[in-house]
């Protein structure tokens, strides 16, 4: 009987409240039981209020994503009393004079004239002539119909710019190649065709550098490339522009590696991973693969592919051994760190954003503990911010970051070990799991404290592989892991470009041209930061360019 009574809740074997002479009748199996029945029903309750606040912790989530603000910028609100400057001074305010009475006058007509502005506007070029083509047109002057130009002087011009465009914005350039007969000798002779940067290719180095810009720069796919050219009076197939990139990306291929050679070789690294769809996995359906950026100490960035997000792969990237006292800085996930943990001489330094991030997403659990955290870690910013605007390095900048972030960051986790230690936080509450994070990572966000070349964050590598995310939006995926590799490459001197203000459209222009004849074991040198210092002054330059000067 008791057995099968284990089952049975407390409201139904006392549906009714019993009276103390009544409890006292009953036998303890009994009491047992219905005191059983009681605590199983408040631990379903409280798993259910655990649940119900998870859900709508990433309810409150999704809707910050579709109707709030994107930005993690925290702008704190302003005291609802706050005074004026004039007022805290002591300073009168001016009154306003009093309204000055008016009276109607009959209405006039005046010559309108040009404000200084407009003359000034359009008469200041807006472009770099020497890479704009302009064609001029002649304005008649209506003033000399019907005169001679005896009876009137041109005593100067005024020039005005206008940006236009016409439907086809891709030229030709034709060859002509004279065929001579030399009659002393009798002998047929023509010169060569010159040489383009493909055997045989009927693409100007022009037309490929702006290939690649406008696909991997400007993210406009192939097949609206090969919509432009078909619009344009151009009869040209789109699997002509596939192979044509694909030859033009092997050519860039021994730069890319040069380069990564160099970030590998970088003391100070940061390193992140970023999803793309690349191969297919089956009938509409696509691959997941990786891309793994590693920014280098100079301003270099790279972005290695990967079939996956295993571990694995961040050894065989940076490889286990690494210069002396280097430092890769990352964001929490867990692969960094067993890599740190078995590369000699390496320390793992975390990222201060993603910590921030986390309690950045608690506020809708616990608004005003998590705002106590987001203020702690923006005055560590604001330090930064001031480093920054004076320009310090070195020591210089060490030393401002003991005096003045050491302090805060100490009193920052002395807060976290604090408020974790309050027994009323569940372990599911996010703001929990934001404690837990930044306590777990102590060592690693302190790193920057003692080395002044360590940034606090991987905002640097997160800007520089926005190129990614944004390409996802428009070309989507990669069709073969071979494709997502060749992204990759092509991605990797382009935002280098950016980071070291080089004209990506110069830069293709003149290394397209180079490869061909530099020497192998000088490649380094065509890389985007090298390549500034040894041929930017006087870049190669395509036919066009000389034909349209």
């Amino acid at each position: 009987m008791i057995l099968h009574m284990k089952n049975v809740t407390a409201a139904a074997l006392f549906p009714t409240p019993l009276s103390l002479e009544e409890a006292a009748t009953l036998s303890p199996q009994i009491v047992l039981l219905a005191v059983q029945g009681w605590l199983h029903t408040e631990q379903k309750l409280a798993a259910f209020q655990e649940q119900i606040d998870a859900l709508k912790h990433q309810l409150d989530w999704f809707k910050r994503q579709t109707f709030g603000q994107k930005s993690e910028k925290r702008i704190p609100e302003a005291p609802t009393q706050q005074l004026t400057l004039a007022e805290a001074l002591g300073i009168a305010t001016p009154v306003p004079p009093a309204e000055v009475p008016t009276r109607r006058i009959p209405a006039h007509t005046r010559k309108s004239t040009r404000s200084q502005a407009e003359e000034r506007a359009e008469a200041v070029p807006f472009f770099d002539a020497d890479q704009v083509p302009v064609t001029t047109i002649e304005v008649p002057n209506p003033e000399i119909a019907g005169l001679t130009p005896e009876q009137y002087t041109v005593i100067g011009t005024k020039e005005t710019y206008r940006l236009a465009q016409q439907p086809g914005s891709y030229v030709v350039i034709k060859y002509v190649r004279p065929v001579i007969k030399r009659l002393d000798t009798q002998v047929i002779h023509c010169p060569a065709a010159p040489v383009g940067v493909l055997e045989g290719s009927r693409a100007d180095v022009s037309f490929v550098a702006g290939m690649i810009v406008d696909k991997f720069l400007y993210h406009l796919p192939l097949y609206r490339i090969h919509q432009r050219l078909q619009d344009g009076g151009f009869t040209l197939s789109r699997p002509w522009l596939t192979q044509l990139m694909q030859q033009i990306v092997g050519l860039l291929e021994p730069i890319h590696d040069a380069q990564f050679a160099s970030i590998r070789a970088s003391r100070v690294k940061a390193m992140d991973e970023t999803p793309i769809k690349a191969g297919l996995k089956g009938p509409g359906k696509m691959k997941q693969g990786y891309f793994w950026p590693v920014y280098g100490e100079q301003d270099e960035i790279c972005f290695p592919y990967c079939e996956s997000r295993r571990a694995e792969h961040v050894d065989q990237l940076l490889g286990l051994t690494a210069p002396p006292g280097s430092i890769l800085i990352t964001d929490g996930y867990a692969a960094y760190s067993r890599y740190a943990q078995k590369t000699e001489g390496l320390t793992h330094a975390q990222c201060w954003a993603h910590t921030r991030r986390e309690f950045y997403e608690s506020q809708d659990a616990d608004p005003q503990r998590a705002a106590v955290a987001l203020e702690m870690i923006g005055q560590m910013y604001a330090v930064e911010a001031e480093i920054r605007d004076l320009g310090l390095k070195g020591v210089q900048k060490h030393e401002v970051r003991l005096t003045k972030t050491q302090p805060l960051v100490e009193a920052f986790f002395t807060w976290v070990a604090d408020t974790a230690a309050d027994t009323g936080l569940l372990p599911s509450n996010p703001l929990s799991k934001a404690l837990a994070y930044a306590h777990k990572r102590r060592a690693g966000l302190e790193v920057f404290l003692s080395d002044p070349d360590v940034p606090m964050d991987t905002n640097h590598l997160e800007r520089g592989l926005r190129v990614i995310p944004m390409g996802r939006r428009n070309w989507l995926f990669c069709w073969t892991e071979l494709g997502a590799k060749q992204v990759g490459i092509v991605q990797s001197l382009l935002t280098t470009c950016r980071l070291h203000d080089i004209n990506p459209y110069e830069y293709l222009v003149d290394v397209l041209q180079r490869v061909a004849q530099h020497p192998s074991s000088r490649v380094a040198e065509l890389t985007p930061r090298l390549w500034k210092q040894h041929f930017a002054a006087n870049p190669l330059r395509s036919d066009l360019y000389n034909i349209l000067k």
